[in-house]
C-alpha cells in the first residue's frame, strides 16, 4: 500500500522546494494533487507516486441534463449559472477532459471522480431534488464520454459522498455505478469521513469505524473494488441535527448565497485526523493500493502536523 498526502497544488511553492522531502519524512510516498486553476510546477513531489482529484461541481445534474429552467430557478439568470459552470454542458465535458489530460501529463496513476449533486438549499434542508440512481447514471455517462475520447492511462476511481449519488451505503447502487461505467481500469475510492457522515448518530471515532466497517462486509465481493482510501474522520450528527432540515435567511445573490454555504458544509465534512487505532483495522479490512491522508490544514505545517497525527493512530508510532 502507498501512502501519500492530499496536497493543494498551489501549495507546493510554499515547501520552498522541500515537499518531496517533507512528504518522505512523514514516512509518505507521494501525493494526491489537488488543481485550482494555477499552472503546475514544472517539478512536482514524487513524480512516480501521484494522483489527481478531478475538477468538481457540487450541483452539476441539472446542466447535464439541459433542465435550464431549473438552473434559472437556482441561480436567478442563465448569465450567473453560466458564469458559474464557464459555459454548457459541452464546456463541462471539455473542462473535464482538460483536467484528464492535466492529469495524464503528470503522469498520475489514478483520477478521483466525485459522483454527487446537491444544491445549496438541498445541503441545508436535506430534502432531495434528484435520486442517487438519477446521478449515478449522469456520473457513468460523463465518465464513458471522458474515456471514449482517449483512453486514460490511470485509474478512474469514483468517491462517495453523503449527498445524493453514490454514498456507499447501499450495495446495490454501488453495484449500478460500478456496472455502468465501461472503462476497464476502474475502482472505488472509499472516503471514510464522508462515509460517516451519512449517519448523523455516531458520536465516536470508535462507532464511525465499526460504520465503516459494517458497510465495507455489507458490500461482499464489490469491496475488492476499493482501490483506494481517503482516511479521516468526521463526527458531525449533532451539527446536522441542530442546522438542517430548514432553510435559514442566505443572501439572494447566487455567489454570495454559496460562500455562505461553503462554511456550513466545512462544519459537516470535518476531515479530522484521526487519534484513535481503531483506524488501523479499518484500513486493514479495505486493503486499498492507495492510502491518502486527506486533512484539513491552513498551510504546510498544519498539514504535516495532521498526518503525523493520523499516522501515529494508524500505525501506533509516536508523535
Amino acid at each position: 500500500m502507498k501512502e501519500l498526502i492530499s496536497l493543494p497544488a498551489s501549495e507546493i511553492a510554499a515547501y520552498g522546494g522541500a515537499a518531496e522531502r517533507e512528504i518522505r519524512a512523514l514516512g509518505c510516498d507521494g501525493a494526491e494533487l489537488i488543481w485550482s486553476g494555477e499552472d503546475l510546477p514544472a517539478e512536482l513531489p514524487c513524480p512516480d507516486c501521484l494522483g489527481y482529484h478531478l475538477v468538481f461541481y457540487p450541483d452539476w445534474l441539472d446542466l447535464w441534463n439541459g433542465d435550464f429552467a431549473a438552473l434559472e430557478r437556482k441561480f436567478g439568470s442563465e448569465e450567473k449559472w453560466r458564469a458559474f459552470f464557464g459555459g454548457d454542458r459541452s464546456e463541462l465535458l471539455a473542462q473535464y477532459a482538460a483536467d484528464m489530460a492535466r492529469a495524464a501529463s503528470i503522469g498520475a496513476k489514478y483520477v478521483v471522480f466525485h459522483v454527487s449533486d446537491v444544491s445549496v438549499e438541498e445541503g441545508y434542508t436535506y430534502k432531495w431534488l434528484h435520486s442517487d440512481e438519477a446521478v449515478i447514471d449522469a456520473a457513468a455517462e460523463l465518465i464513458n464520454l471522458l474515456c471514449e475520447r482517449e483512453k486514460p492511462p490511470f485509474a478512474v476511481l469514483v468517491e462517495n459522498q453523503w449527498w445524493p449519488g453514490f454514498t456507499f451505503t447501499d450495495p446495490k447502487k454501488t453495484a449500478r455505478l460500478m456496472d455502468a461505467i465501461e472503462t476497464a481500469d476502474k475502482g472505488i475510492l472509499l472516503d471514510v469521513g464522508h462515509l460517516m457522515n451519512a449517519d448523523t448518530a455516531l458520536r465516536t471515532q470508535e462507532e464511525g469505524a465499526e460504520f465503516v466497517a459494517e458497510m465495507i462486509r455489507a458490500h461482499g465481493k464489490l469491496a475488492g473494488s476499493i482501490r483506494a482510501m481517503h482516511l479521516h474522520y468526521s463526527l458531525s450528527g449533532e451539527y446536522v441535527r441542530a442546522n438542517t432540515g430548514r432553510l435559514p435567511d442566505l443572501p439572494e445573490e447566487y455567489f454570495e448565497r454559496f460562500a455562505v454555504s461553503y462554511a456550513h458544509i466545512l462544519n459537516i465534512d470535518r476531515h479530522l485526523p484521526w487519534t484513535s487505532p481503531a483506524v488501523s483495522k479499518l484500513v486493514g479490512l479495505a486493503g486499498p493500493e492507495y492510502l491518502t491522508h486527506e486533512l484539513s490544514a491552513d498551510g504546510p505545517e498544519a498539514r504535516l502536523a495532521a498526518v503525523r497525527t493520523q499516522r501515529a493512530a494508524l500505525w501506533g508510532e509516536k508523535l
